[in-house]
């Protein structure tokens, strides 16, 4: 459906050997029961009609006539189920047997896919049975109509454009060069896979990864529903491990060792984005060998009720251990990226405007892990703060904890006098705090910290996070520049998280005060003067609450979302956070800033790339300035 979302499910049901009927009451069960919960795409496990372990009784054609009588049944029965089922089953053509998957859909047998790698090895013997599958497809007559029967088949519903199924059989995903290799580049974004995968110790690991691993490298789902309780326990026994994984991710596992479902939700659009932006992944059907059979079928529209669950903060890993893993790496990436640029130069200088904030923290950060790696004394760094009108006592104190407990020099350079001469050099009256009184002094302290490195032979390190720079939130010529700026792919809820570990793992008690301070302190420019001392301008209050604008910016750039479905996810993440009129406002907040404030971005210093998401103009955001931003308005206002 809507907004590129499809319910799927993965099903192993409880089977009797060789029991073909009772083996289709229970999937006509299934199948109708996950229908009801919302599947579109319904996957059952290899062989399931008849049981995987039937060995030579496959051989006895009253077993696979009687298949094939359960498979038009369940044909029959899916004419009021409007979702696309596979199920297996053995099939017999041209005097010899196949293990195949079936798919159908209200009513309809749409094809037959015949599994191609047929193993013989170990505790498998198919070959005794089966014959290996062809990619060619050919049309067989079955329940009184020609039948696509072939490997080389995607199935593609009316309701969601831009989705193409294919299908790959067990021991095919464990080959050299499974089928769903091709598949994928034919065009199809899901793969599903009916699997009879005996549980051995260790197994499950290599077999999570082989899925996670396929669906990540053809940037696919993948649906893999395995045969569990029932089958023959003569020498194997089958856990019933049913995953769905997306492009590399796990998005739901069933409990093994027992029959039952796994569900998740598929984002289709999210997957056709991934390919769109990869420049290596080749266009549908560009190096296919074989031509593929497209059967198109018709399903109703619907909108998916979503049970997929979207984090409030993609830019933040969700586990305390990875967020730690992932921090420390970002902090490497970082001052690595700073060092390399003052060893470059032979740069023995770095000068940072230090203020007691989140960002310049962060920056200050950074310089002395820089130092430590290019083997630089501590005071190789310059901090230099610079109170104005707005500067508070909480974030001054804090600006000289930080520098003093690091080990920088603290320099402190007043903006007041210098900035009020330029008001009557320009003829401004500085009762007037408009633009040009808040913006004055953001330039003044660039250009104290552009001559003060002057002064040194040094470099001025920015200090400017990638949320500011998506909404313009800095000052053009002014905040706005610097020699290298350290924070620029760093969005400012991972800020907070990079501060926040640096806090939790320095090992110093005063240093890790002033760092949890400066967490707690109000984001703020504080260029209008304190009320009663106390910050009086907060930056969210005015462009509204950077974990809005960085769920915004995350699934703006990184998936190209339409307004009407990153509103819809919004929605789902910020659930009892935030009034759903409060997101759209915000959101219509970020295109609006988004687009008016290219320009500033154009012509950033440079700085190191972090994560999937970046807005260099020499890489990861070529943008026009003067883009219009028209269309995304017109569908906000729609919304």
């Amino acid at each position: 459906m809507k907004d590129g979302f499809i319910k799927v499910a993965a099903i192993s049901p409880k089977v009797r050997v060789a029991d073909c009927r009772a083996n289709g009451e229970e999937i006509a069960s299934c199948m109708e029961e996950a229908y009801r919960a919302g599947a579109r795409i319904i996957v059952f496990p290899e062989l399931c009609i008849t049981g995987y372990t039937c060995q030579d009784l496959f051989l006895q054609k009253k077993l696979t006539d009687a298949a094939l009588e359960e498979l038009e049944k369940l044909v029959e029965k899916s004419r009021t189920i409007d979702a696309l089922v596979f199920v297996g089953l053995p099939f017999e053509y041209r005097g010899k047997l196949f293990n195949t998957a079936a798919a159908f859909c209200g009513g309809e047998l749409l094809g037959l896919v015949p599994k191609k790698n047929i193993p013989n090895y170990a505790e498998f013997y198919e070959a005794r049975h089966f014959a290996p599958g062809e990619e060619s497809v050919v049309f067989p007559e079955i329940f009184g109509q020609e039948v696509p029967f072939g490997m080389n088949i995607t199935f593609e519903p009316s309701c969601m454009k831009g989705l193409r199924v294919a299908c790959e059989i067990c021991e095919d995903l464990w080959t050299a060069c499974p089928p769903s290799i091709s598949h994928a580049v034919a065009g199809a974004n899901v793969i599903v896979n009916l699997s009879a995968s005996d549980a051995l110790t260790g197994k499950v690991g290599y077999r999570r990864s082989l899925v996670t691993g396929q669906s990540g490298r053809l940037i696919c789902a993948y649906i893999y529903a395995s045969a569990g309780e029932g089958e023959s326990s003569q020498d194997l026994v089958f856990s019933g491990h049913c995953m769905i994984a997306e492009n590399g991710r796990i998005l739901a596992e069933k409990e093994r060792f027992a029959s039952g479902s796994v569900f998740a939700d598929l984002d289709i659009d999210r997957l056709n984005a991934d390919r769109l932006k990869t420049s290596t992944y080749p266009a549908a059907d560009t190096f296919a060998t074989v031509d593929y059979v497209h059967v198109e079928f018709d399903m109703e529209a619907s909108e998916t009720p979503l049970e997929r669950t979207f984090a409030r903060f993609p830019f933040v890993p969700s586990s305390a251990a990875d967020r730690d893993e992932r921090c420390d790496e970002i902090l490497s990436i970082q001052a690595l990226g700073l060092k390399k640029r003052i060893t470059h130069i032979n740069c023995k200088k770095m000068v940072v405007g230090l203020s007691g904030g989140l960002d310049s923290t962060l920056a200050l950060l950074v310089m002395v892990k820089a130092c430590d790696m290019a083997s630089l004394p501590r005071n190789s760094i310059v901090a230099v703060t610079m109170p104005g009108f707005g500067t508070t006592d909480r974030t001054y104190h804090n600006a000289c904890t930080l520098a003093r407990t690091l080990g920088a020099e603290l320099r402190e350079i007043s903006i007041a006098d210098s900035v009020m001469q330029h008001f009557r050099d320009i003829g401004h009256d500085p009762e007037v705090r408009d633009v040009t009184y808040e913006n004055a002094q953001a330039r003044e302290r660039t250009q104290i910290l552009m001559d003060v490195a002057n002064q040194l032979g040094g470099i001025v390190v920015g200090t400017g996070d990638m949320s500011e720079l998506a909404l313009g939130w800095a000052t053009y010529n002014g905040d706005h520049m610097s020699m290298y700026g350290v924070n620029c792919s760093v969005p400012k809820t991972l800020v907070r998280h990079l501060v926040r570990y640096y806090a939790d793992t320095c090992n110093e008690p005063e240093l890790s005060a002033a760092l949890i301070d400066v967490l707690e302190t109000p984001v703020s420019p504080e260029l209008l003067p304190p009320k009663d001392g106390q910050i009086a301008q907060i930056t969210e209050d005015l462009v509204g609450p950077y974990e809005l604008h960085d769920f915004f910016l995350y699934y703006v750039l990184r998936f190209g979302y339409p307004p009407m479905k990153v509103l819809r996810v919004a929605k789902a993440a910020f659930k009892g956070v935030y009034d759903d009129e409060v997101i759209l406002k915000w959101l219509k907040t970020f295109y609006w800033r988004f687009f008016a404030q290219q320009f500033k971005r154009s012509c950033v210093p440079d700085g190191p790339k972090v994560g999937s998401v970046a807005l260099s103009p020499r890489g990861d955001l070529r943008m026009p300035s003067d883009a219009c931003v028209a269309l995304w308005r017109e569908e906000l206002d729609r919304l």
